[in-house]
Formats: C-alpha cells, sequence, structure tokens
C-alpha cells in the first residue's frame, strides 16, 4: 500500500475514536479532542490527493477509497451532530441519500462493460470542502460553549450551526445532480 493509501486509510481509522470522544458526555474537553481528530483526518484528506498525483500514486483503490473514506467521516460527525441536537435530521438524510446514490453509481459504473472508476468532479470536491469547514465550524462552537465556557447563551449559535449545514445540503443536492448528470450513461434502467 502506498502512502497516499495509507493517509486515506489513517482517516477511517481515526472515525471510531472522533465518534468515541463526540458521545462520551463524561470525558473532560471530548469537543476539544474530536475537532483535534476531525482536523487531523480533514488535512489527510487534502495530502492523500496532493501526495498521490506529485509522486505518481494514483490507484482505482485510491479513487475508490478515498471518497468513502470523506463519506465515513462525515457522516459520523453528522450523526453525532443529531444526536447532541446541533442539526436536524433531514440535513443529514440528504447528505446520506446523496452519498449512496453517488456510491451506487460508481458501483454500477466499475462492475459495467466500461470497468469505470468515477473520480470525485469539482461539485463533489466543493461539497466536501465546504461540508468539512462547516462541521470543524460546529465542532468549534462546542468547544468554546460546552468545553471552555466562554459563549454564553445569547450567542446565535443555533442559527449559525443551521446555515452551515443548509448551505452543506444545498451543495449536496447540487452536486448529486450534477454527478448524476455527468454520469447519466451508467444510469440506465434497460441495462
Amino acid at each position: 500500500m502506498n502512502l497516499a493509501n495509507k493517509l486515506t486509510m489513517f482517516r477511517v481509522i481515526i472515525v471510531p475514536f472522533f465518534v468515541f470522544f463526540m458521545c462520551f458526555s463524561a470525558m473532560p474537553y471530548r469537543f476539544l479532542i474530536s475537532l483535534i481528530l476531525f482536523a487531523l483526518a480533514s488535512i489527510t484528506d487534502m495530502f492523500d490527493g496532493k501526495v498521490a498525483r506529485k509522486y505518481n500514486m494514483v490507484t482505482n483503490f485510491g479513487k475508490f477509497l478515498d471518497p468513502l473514506a470523506d463519506k465515513i467521516l462525515v457522516a459520523a460527525a453528522l450523526i453525532c451532530f443529531v444526536e447532541l441536537g446541533w442539526t436536524s435530521a433531514w440535513v443529514v438524510f440528504i447528505v446520506m441519500a446523496r452519498e449512496f446514490l453517488v456510491s451506487g453509481i460508481r458501483l454500477v459504473a466499475a462492475t459495467s462493460d466500461k470497468k469505470a472508476v468515477i473520480p470525485a468532479n469539482i461539485w463533489g470536491k466543493l461539497k466536501t470542502a465546504v461540508t468539512m469547514v462547516s462541521i470543524v465550524a460546529i465542532l468549534i462552537f462546542g468547544v468554546l460553549i460546552d468545553d471552555l465556557g466562554v459563549i454564553g447563551g445569547d450567542f446565535p449559535v443555533q442559527i449559525i450551526r443551521d446555515a452551515l449545514m443548509y448551505l452543506s445540503a444545498l451543495l449536496t443536492v447540487i452536486s448529486g445532480v450534477v454527478y448524476c448528470y455527468d454520469c447519466r450513461e451508467f444510469i440506465d434502467p434497460g441495462k
């Protein structure tokens, strides 16, 4: 396994630790630890692709695993956010539905006569970046409110959380529609 794929695997391995700290309410500074883990995982997402391209380490395994690792990380964070009351379930449903749809299309493409491996497009990358930045911002509020107590109850935290998640949901829908359009040759009920 090359370095780029190891970075991607590392991102997947971080997820259970992230979920543990997000959900274990007795842990002091749990949101700070979660934020550090999420940021570390997000940084590996930036570097694995750059390393793969720069050192000619692009593999079909990496093209498959990288977006899957992103989906696992983001899904874990959003599910934890619902558990904590930080976002609405319908937002998470939109994100998860798009991810299942895209994964299904990728599976169909990979098993088609063309054996196509479809990498993420610019809209998918933008959606992922905005969603990850939104998650980091929401985690920072968790640190400031719950871990450190420096933001009081009159600060409009939930409005900001909602705005960030709505933006992520909007980009999720746009990227899903673009992805379906770009991959329409693989979406043929007659085949």
